[in-house]
């Protein structure tokens, strides 16, 4: 692993001098640019917690003891304010904690935070490839005359030519406009419908990896705003995640709703599906 250290910035909550290794994680308390329900901004604290109960532990199923020093550090959350616009917030904030090699591990919000996370990566790595795991493409164009919303982070992430490769995998909502948005950028999507276990991916050069908690059927992930069936199983994606190849330079875990859950159950995949992240960054270092 690779150490750095950070100094006490003002845009991250609880940052004061502290000495990380490979992987930093951040919490985004966002939802403004939700489009039907609030409560992703939930998400950051619900996950910390779901990590830490006792009903689980702390190992990925690789074997890593994720709570093990050094593996990850927990930057705290990005502090959002009036003044500064929400995209500007958190690109400047993952700037000012992830430094190359290290990788970044960003969680909850809602999807449009993908757009200031990759426009840091952007910075970083320059053009990256990106798996992006989703009942919906989020290609709009425009939605709702906001540009910025959630169901247009893809479209926005395109135009500034942050991707160098889009791979959208699980999809089951794909209406005309966002199938010629996706002719347009020649994004590969692999609808649900045409899913197979059997499918595999690798990627050369730098990977981003971006999950949205609706792409799990609602039977198994019923704490999220929209609620798609005929998604995946939980053991379906962890066993995607697990057979990854690709250079990771990050990853998203989005779209989780506390409002919407039942009994801790979405939480607790979150807390799952995070540590699964967690092993997949420390085996795949870029």
């Amino acid at each position: 692993m690779v150490e750095t250290t950070l100094h006490s910035i003002s845009s991250v909550t609880s940052i004061t001098h502290v000495t990380f290794t490979m992987i930093v994680a951040l919490g985004i308390p966002w939802d403004a640019n939700s489009s039907y329900l609030r409560g992703p901004a939930l998400a950051p604290e619900k996950i910390r917690e779901a990590y830490h109960s006792p009903s689980s532990n702390y190992f990925s199923e690789s074997g890593l003891n994720t709570a093990q020093e050094g593996v990850w550090h927990d930057a705290g959350d990005v502090a959002f304010n009036s003044e500064i616009h929400f995209a500007e917030a958190i690109s400047e904030t993952v700037k000012k904690n992830v430094f190359a090699p290290n990788q970044l591990i960003a969680f909850g919000g809602d999807h449009s935070v993908t757009f200031p996370l990759l426009q840091a990566m952007f910075e970083l790595h320059g053009p990256v490839n990106i798996l992006h795991i989703d009942a919906h493409p989020d290609l709009y164009e425009l939605f709702e005359d906001n540009q910025y919303s959630h169901a247009s982070p893809f479209a926005r992430i395109l135009e500034k030519g942050f991707a160098k490769r889009l791979v959208q995998v699980g999809i089951r909502t794909l209406n005309a406009h966002q199938l010629q948005q996706a002719r347009r950028f020649g994004v590969e999507v692999v609808e649900m419908k045409d899913w197979s276990s059997d499918l595999r991916w690798h990627f050369d050069g730098p990977m981003y990896l971006s999950l949205d908690m609706d792409a799990i059927d609602p039977a198994f992930a019923p704490g999220v705003s929209h609620h798609e069936p005929g998604g995946f199983t939980s053991r379906e994606l962890i066993s995607l995640l697990q057979n990854l190849k690709g250079k990771m330079v990050g990853a998203d875990l989005v779209e989780y709703n506390p409002l919407r859950d039942i009994n801790g159950v979405t939480a607790m995949l979150a807390a799952k599906l995070f540590k699964e992240m967690i092993g997949f960054l420390s085996r795949n270092p870029y």
